[in-house]
């Protein structure tokens, strides 16, 4: 199962403030809002999506459910009762993430007791141009950690563990400073409270071996360079079977021709002289074809034209871009007898308009003379 992070929904990062989280979410509701956009399905959903991630973000709590579990830790997974199949350590996990315990909270930080590695993890998956424009169906191989079946993951001996000597098992040592005491995570044990005597020998001490694995995963039109994707049940495994969540952080290839930015597509289009000068409708490529492009008279270099909603669609179901047509003026790198002689036909038969740097700079050429007079 894949879906779009709430972070990415609400287009700040996972580290955000609480002041940072809603002013986007202001932002972007004001946009989406169903009176500024009537019969608009998209923009409806759109602003169903940034209710929903908003309502989760701006809890601490939630947040910090979500940042573990993703939402099925809100729908049950995770915190889901004492009474439910989740076991103790799951639930210790989450007590500790949320209320500064030794594991952390937060994407590729979960863990269970005595576990040497985290269920989340992150791979950076490459992704051409129009894969990441229409969407697609990507096959991937991966490897992920299993526990050690010798040492029960714990990278020790027969899974044998001693109480750390340095802090006594607590995990943290108690530094004084004058008349002020402060508890700092146990600098041998990292706050585990226990320590390997013996490396195990079946893994080396890592506590785990690397499964390979190759899944699929649907990718949604829209994506970019920085998006990141999560899906559920493709991390590391921990010692009761649950697997964590893999996270997949795009980057997208150039195409040669269509430069993007954002929702929109930039495409440059040479037009000879002639062309630019006289007026003409060309076919210029688009993301989806063909489109014609209206040429008027005296079009300028570098001028741009505009086509509504055939950019690339917005992943959070927001609309399309535009491509916008920037045209580039080529002029001949040379010219024979008969066509230099066209062109000097065509220039005198404008007269006075095709001179136009002499009125431009008559006054100006009477005002430096004047400077050198005496």
């Amino acid at each position: 199962m894949t879906e779009m992070d709430y972070y990415e929904i609400l287009e700040v990062s996972r580290t955000c403030s609480g002041s940072e989280l809603k002013k986007s979410y202001r932002k972007l509701a004001m946009k989406y809002h169903p009176d500024r956009n009537p019969d608009d399905k998209e923009a409806e959903e759109k602003f169903k999506l940034l209710s929903e991630a908003y309502e989760v973000l701006k809890d601490d709590q939630k947040r910090a459910i979500y940042d573990q579990y993703g939402k099925a830790g809100l729908e049950g997974r995770g915190m889901g009762g004492f009474g439910g199949s989740q076991n103790m350590d799951d639930i210790m996990d989450m007590f500790n993430s949320m209320f500064g315990g030794g594991f952390g909270g937060g994407r590729g930080q979960r863990r269970q007791a005595n576990q040497k590695y985290n269920l989340d993890f992150e791979i950076e998956l490459p992704l051409k141009f129009n894969e990441a424009v229409f969407g697609c169906e990507k096959k991937i191989d991966i490897k992920y950690k299993v526990p050690c079946n010798e040492c029960r993951g714990t990278g020790a001996e027969n899974g044998k563990l001693e109480t750390c000597d340095y802090c006594n098992g607590q995990g943290q040592v108690v530094m004084k400073q004058g008349f002020m005491s402060f508890a700092q995570t146990c600098p041998k044990c990292h706050g585990e409270g226990q320590k390997v005597s013996a490396k195990c020998g079946a893994c080396s001490g890592r506590g785990y071996h690397e499964e390979p694995d190759t899944i699929t995963i649907n990718i949604p039109a829209g994506v970019d360079t920085g998006n990141r994707l999560r899906a559920q049940g493709y991390g590391n495994e921990a010692q009761n079977g649950q697997r964590g969540d893999l996270y997949l952080t795009f980057n997208v290839a150039e195409d040669e021709h269509f430069i993007r930015d954002g929702l929109n597509i930039y495409i440059e289009v040479p037009v000879f002289f002639t062309k630019a000068v006289l007026g003409e409708t060309i076919t210029i490529p688009s993301l989806d074809g063909e489109l014609e492009l209206d040429l008027k008279t005296g079009t300028k270099d570098k001028e741009q034209f505009v086509f509504r909603d055939e950019g690339v669609k917005d992943v959070h179901g927001g609309g399309k871009g535009n491509l916008i047509a920037q045209v580039k003026i080529v002029y001949p790198k040379r010219l024979n007898d008969e066509q230099k002689e066209l062109l000097i036909k065509l220039q005198e038969s404008f007269g006075v308009e095709s001179k136009p740097h002499t009125s431009t700079f008559e006054s100006t050429f009477e005002k430096v003379k004047g400077w050198f007079k005496k």
